[in-house]
């Protein structure tokens, strides 16, 4: 029998009693017949993963059943740690289009969201990092997630990026000068003073991790994914404001200046750092910067600038074309080189594209099977500062485990076909159904 399940959306720090005493109904083993376990070390086989609650308790050889425990049979599956996608866009509606800025609302947002999450959860993603959606959507879906109203992954969310005026994240570019957008106050800020008081209105608001701007973009009209668009001074005060708030920060840029300048700035990850070269890789290694590549949003987006290039706002295209292959070489020479990577997909669920397909893209670009499944598991983990409770199946771990069949170190696409997901101890897919 399944137990009811419940989502517990939130990382939490407290932990259950380890020590050995008499099994009760809320224990679980899980006979796993190959356990990739999130650490690096090579698969184990024939392995029995004892869950109380919400946590793994043990990690044992053989196959075991105690007394009283349900026991889950994955003896023919392959076993790895729930997924971590740290660069998801949980509202994103599948649609590019300019139009949907003027008839999309808040409402829009929160729905596309809570269709999106229980996709992402289905697909073995059982943590994601935000990294931009308007004021109510992710406390509304994070609340609901938590209050076991809704299904879906725990959410570590930005709310809205920071970037400058005229930057990517400005809804204003490419449209009349006369028209003003409500939300735009909370996604712009010029200068370190500016910026200081947005990073503490967004923990104020109830965002947990800080997204900033500092070069243009591909998806957005006109701006120049080159430019360098926010000052070090005002990045510096971004990572320093969220740094004393416990918050860290992921950097959105793509050309060579201002990644420089936000790996010196001390950002914590660079999502895309497409014009990256050996001197960038040389410092994010010295600072323990992480890279998010987003293989995923950039094959989405090239393969329509050549295939239906009148569908993308303005501009968006020629630049698909210009610097998605550039993407795809810096994945490689930035793994070559020994930089820490983090699994991101830049990616809602709603383009028809599975998350996990983000793991072929990084093994086509040269990263091994056993390193690609890494930076979503042991290397995510570690950029949202959660090694003790996710990334690894281990004891005191909370229990986020997912199943598949097949043997991803041979065949990475194994891990788009999801069949068993538990989060926090609950079963909430069995059989490749989704159980709510």
């Amino acid at each position: 029998m399944v137990r009811m399940t419940k989502y517990l959306g939130a990382l939490t720090a407290s932990t259950i009693m380890l020590a050995a005493g008499p099994t009760s109904a809320a224990t679980i083993v899980i006979h796993a017949g190959n356990l990739i376990d999130g650490t690096g070390r090579p698969a184990q086989k024939n392995v029995s993963i004892t869950v109380v609650d919400d946590r793994i308790t043990s990690v044992t050889s053989g196959f075991v059943t105690p007394s009283g425990a349900e026991v889950i049979d994955l003896s023919r599956k392959t076993v790895l740690p729930g997924f971590i996608d740290t660069h998801d866009h949980i509202s994103n509606t599948g649609q590019r289009q300019t139009i949907n800025r003027f008839i999309l609302t808040d409402g829009d947002a929160v729905i596309n969201a809570a269709l999106n999450v229980r996709r992402t959860l289905g697909w073995g993603f059982t943590t994601i990092r935000d990294l931009g959606s308007g004021p109510l959507t992710a406390p509304a879906i994070i609340r609901a997630i938590n209050d076991g109203r809704i299904v879906g992954p725990r959410i570590v969310s930005s709310m809205e990026p920071i970037g400058p005026t005229g930057g990517h994240s400005d809804p204003n570019n490419g449209v009349r000068p006369d028209i003003h957008f409500a939300n735009r106050d909370n996604t712009i800020a010029d200068g370190a003073d500016e910026i200081i008081r947005e990073v503490r209105n967004h923990h104020r608001r109830g965002a947990r991790v800080i997204k900033i701007y500092p070069s243009g973009g591909v998806a957005s009209i006109g701006d120049d994914p080159q430019a360098m668009t926010m000052t070090l001074p005002e990045m510096r005060a971004a990572v320093e404001t969220a740094h004393a708030l416990s918050m860290k920060v992921a950097a959105h840029a793509h050309g060579t200046a201002a990644i420089d300048a936000a790996v010196e700035a001390g950002v914590d990850s660079i999502e895309h750092g497409t014009y990256a070269n050996a001197e960038t890789y040389r410092l994010m290694k010295k600072h323990g910067t992480y890279l998010v590549p987003t293989m995923l949003v950039a094959d989405v987006i090239y393969r329509q600038a050549m295939t239906t290039p009148e569908d993308l706002p303005p501009t968006v295209a020629d630049k698909a074309k210009a610097v998605v292959p550039r993407m795809r070489e810096n994945v490689a020479a930035a793994y070559r080189a020994g930089v820490r990577i983090a699994f991101g997909t830049d990616q809602g669920a709603a383009y028809g594209r599975n998350k996990a397909e983000e793991f072929q893209l990084m093994v086509s670009a040269g990263v091994a099977p056993m390193d690609a499944i890494l930076s979503a598991t042991r290397h995510a983990a570690d950029l949202l500062g959660e090694s003790d409770n996710i990334g690894s199946v281990g004891a005191g771990r909370l229990a986020d485990i997912v199943a598949v069949e097949g043997d991803p170190i041979n065949d990475i696409s194994v891990l788009q076909n999801v069949e068993f997901v538990m989060k926090n101890g609950d079963v909430v897919k069995r059989d490749g159904q989704m159980l709510k």
